[in-house]
């Protein structure tokens, strides 16, 4: 048995250091030439990550709902016409599901309106026969409708090219709705059917502001 008041015996050269892990007893030393090896260093090459970085891999937060005014406003009346003309109406190549049931959406409701607008039209021509006066308010009326059913249509195409200012533009048709129903449903006492087109002029609003469909506007924007 050995003395534990006895001195460790000294290193002999050529000896083994104690292997990692494994606790040195008190007052060994090093053989001669031995040297710790160095601590990690990063490589030259290596720059920390920037503030907020997510690792590929890890959840991080999803960007949602933001209002930012359009940029790209029309600077001309060609701005306005659709890209081609409208032999591409019915194309919805490459848009999200959200997107592509929003513009179905604005361009039935639309070309419904101008069919509707154009039944008006020759109703109040018949109209000018038995009641001149009324024909004349009912003759602008359809006008005016005449002319929203199509700006909605172009306005739905031009969202379609990922146009900040169209999907703006819409927005404020679905507004126009809102006023619309009201007037009616005061009028015909609560029953006007214009409620039913606000709905769904405001479901197609909802579908063109979430961020998937913002995302892709933006995608358009930048690649063009």
């Amino acid at each position: 048995m050995s003395n534990p008041n006895e001195a460790p015996q000294p290193q002999q050269p050529g000896a083994q250091p104690p292997q990692p892990g494994n606790v040195p007893p008190a007052g060994y030393q090093p053989p001669q030439g031995y040297q710790a090896p160095p601590s990690y260093q990063a490589p030259p090459s290596y720059q920390q990550p920037a503030p907020g970085y997510q690792q590929q891999g890890q959840p991080g937060h999803g960007e949602g709902f933001r209002f930012e005014m359009p940029t790209d406003g029309p600077k001309n009346f060609n701005d306005v016409l659709p890209r081609g003309g409208f032999s591409g109406m019915f194309k919805v190549a490459g848009m999200p599901t959200e997107l592509k049931v929003s513009y179905w959406i604005w361009l039935i409701g639309g070309l419904l309106a101008l069919l509707g607008g154009l039944l008006g039209l020759f109703g109040s021509i018949v109209l000018f026969t038995l009641a001149p006066g009324i024909a004349v308010v009912v003759l602008l009326l359809v006008l005016i409708a005449l002319v929203v059913a199509a700006a909605q249509i172009v306005f739905a195409m031009k969202m379609k090219e990922g146009k900040e200012w169209a999907r703006l533009a819409l927005t404020v048709v679905a507004g126009i709705s809102l006023i619309l129903s009201i007037v009616g449903g005061a009028m015909a006492n609560g029953q006007s059917n214009n409620w039913f087109s606000f709905v769904i002029s405001l479901i197609a609003t909802v579908l063109m502001w979430l961020p998937n469909s913002q995302a892709w506007s933006k995608s358009v924007k930048g690649a063009v």
